[in-house]
């Protein structure tokens, strides 16, 4: 109701609360939502997706850009698989320094 009737405060507030939960059906409606939110007025979604694309779960960032243009879609992709890798390359040297303190010992 509220996405309906373009009130897309709460929609937006509990989005931002919802990013870091841990279950997959929960990024699916947290997207589906975006996406409404998105369809009725695709400014707001692209101010919530600069602010929050690097940092969504996959799923959720999926379903949220599923009807923006290609280009856009991919420029969201893009930004989410560089902290995938930045995240990636952190726990590899993580795991270095750790076999590293291992040796030494």
């Amino acid at each position: 109701t509220f996405i309906r009737a373009h009130n897309f405060e709460h929609t937006l507030r509990l989005s931002e609360m919802l990013l870091n939960d841990s279950h997959d059906l929960i990024h699916k409606a947290t997207g589906w939502m975006l996406r409404e939110v998105g369809k009725r007025d695709v400014s707001v979604l692209n101010s919530f997706l600069d602010r929050h694309a690097a940092i969504m779960p996959r799923t959720m960032l999926r379903y949220a850009i599923e009807k923006l243009s290609l280009s856009s879609r991919t420029s969201y992709l893009a930004v989410a698989n560089v902290k995938k890798r930045k995240k990636m390359k952190e726990e590899e040297n993580s795991n270095n320094a750790k076999k590293r303190r291992k040796k030494k010992k």
